[in-house]
C-alpha cells in the first residue's frame, strides 16, 4: 500500500489535476496544448539533455539492459500486429499503428517520475539509457515500415524513403535534445555556468508540467468502441511486456537497479506519442486514442504490482 500511496498517486494526481482542470474547462484546449508544447518541445529536451550530457555513457548502455527492454516491446508490438491481422480483421497499416501502441511504452512522463519516487534519482541511470534510445528507435523502425506500406505502388526510391525517415526522427525535438547532450558528453565541451542554470531551471518544470499537460490532453480520448481490441493492446502493454523483461533481465543478469529501471519501465501505459503515430497516418485513431486513456489509468494497478515484485 505504500508503494501506490507514495510513489505512483503522487504522479497521477498531477496527471489527475489536468484532466480536471480540463474537464472544468479552467483550462481550455489552447491551455493544454500550449502546456504539452512547452514540455515537449523545451522543457523535456532540457531534461534530456542534461541527462545525457552528464550519463556514465560506457556503464548505463549495458547489451542485457537494452535488449530486455526492447525484446519485451518488439515482441508485445509483433503480437499486437498478428493479433489484429489475424483475430480482429485489421488491415495491414491500421495493424502497424496498433503494434506501435502496443510496444511503445511511456518511458518519459510515468517511467521516469515512478522510478524515481520509488528508488531515488541514483536508480535512473537506466531509465536514461532505455530513453535515449526509444523514441529514435521507435519512430525509426514504425515510420520506416508504414512508410514502405505507403509507398507500395509509388515507386518511391530508396534514397527518397530514407530522407523521409530521418527527416521525420531529426525532426522531434525530443531526439534533438538527447543527440546534443551526447555531443557535449562525448566532446568534454564545458559549457558556461548561466547555461547550465538556465537549463537546471527548465529541468525543474518538465516533468510536473508534462503530467499536468498530459492528463488534459487524455480528456479528449473517450473509449468509443473496439473494446476487444483495446482490451487485448493493454493485455500485451502492462503485462506482456514488463514480463518479458522481468524474465530476460533474471536470464542476462541485470543488476538490481537495472532491473528496476528496465521492468518499470516496460510496465508503463503506451504514451500520447503513440496515439500521434497513429493520427499521423489517420489509421486505428480510436483503438489507439482509447488504448492510452485505459492503459494510463490501469497503470496505478498494474505498476504497483511489477514493485512489489521487484527486488
Amino acid at each position: 500500500m505504500n508503494a501506490l500511496l507514495d510513489v505512483i498517486l503522487p504522479v497521477f494526481l498531477i496527471l489527475g489535476a489536468g484532466y480536471f482542470a480540463a474537464w472544468k474547462n479552467i483550462v481550455d484546449a489552447a491551455a493544454v496544448d500550449g502546456v504539452m508544447k512547452f514540455a515537449q518541445n523545451f522543457a523535456v529536451p532540457c531534461l534530456l539533455f542534461r541527462s545525457m550530457s552528464q550519463l556514465d555513457l560506457a556503464q548505463s548502455f549495458d547489451p542485457a539492459l537494452l535488449t530486455s527492454f526492447y525484446a519485451g516491446a518488439f515482441g508485445a508490438g509483433a503480437l499486437a500486429y498478428a493479433g489484429a491481422r489475424l483475430f480482429f480483421g485489421r488491415p495491414p497499416m491500421d495493424a502497424l499503428a496498433i503494434a506501435f501502441v502496443a510496444s511503445f511504452s511511456n518511458t518519459l512522463l510515468l517511467g521516469l517520475p515512478i522510478t524515481e519516487r520509488a528508488y531515488g534519482a541514483d536508480a535512473l541511470a537506466g531509465n536514461y539509457a532505455i530513453i535515449a534510445v526509444h523514441s529514435p528507435l521507435m519512430y525509426g523502425i514504425g515510420i520506416s515500415l508504414m512508410e514502405i506500406l505507403r509507398s507500395k505502388g509509388e515507386g518511391l526510391a530508396k534514397l527518397a524513403l530514407t530522407r523521409r525517415v530521418t527527416r521525420a526522427i531529426l525532426s522531434q525535438p525530443l531526439v534533438l535534445g538527447i543527440l546534443s547532450g551526447f555531443v557535449v558528453n562525448l566532446s568534454g565541451l564545458p559549457l558556461p555556468g548561466v547555461l547550465t542554470s538556465a537549463v537546471d531551471m527548465m529541468v525543474k518544470a518538465a516533468i510536473p508540467a508534462a503530467l499536468f499537460g498530459l492528463g488534459g490532453v487524455l480528456l479528449r480520448y473517450r473509449p468509443e468502441g473496439d473494446m476487444k481490441t483495446i482490451a487485448f493492446v493493454c493485455g500485451l502493454t502492462l503485462i506482456l511486456h514488463p514480463a518479458i523483461t522481468y524474465g530476460l533481465g533474471v536470464l542476462l543478469g541485470l543488476s538490481v537497479d537495472q532491473m528496476r529501471s528496465a521492468v518499470v519501465t516496460a510496465a508503463m501505459a503506451p504514451g500520447v506519442n503513440a496515439f500521434l503515430f497513429a493520427n499521423m497516418y489517420g489509421v486505428a485513431k480510436r483503438v489507439a486514442a482509447s488504448t492510452v486513456l485505459l492503459a494510463t489509468g490501469a497503470t496505478i494497478l498494474t505498476a504497483w504490482g511489477w514493485l512489489h515484485i521487484l527486488p
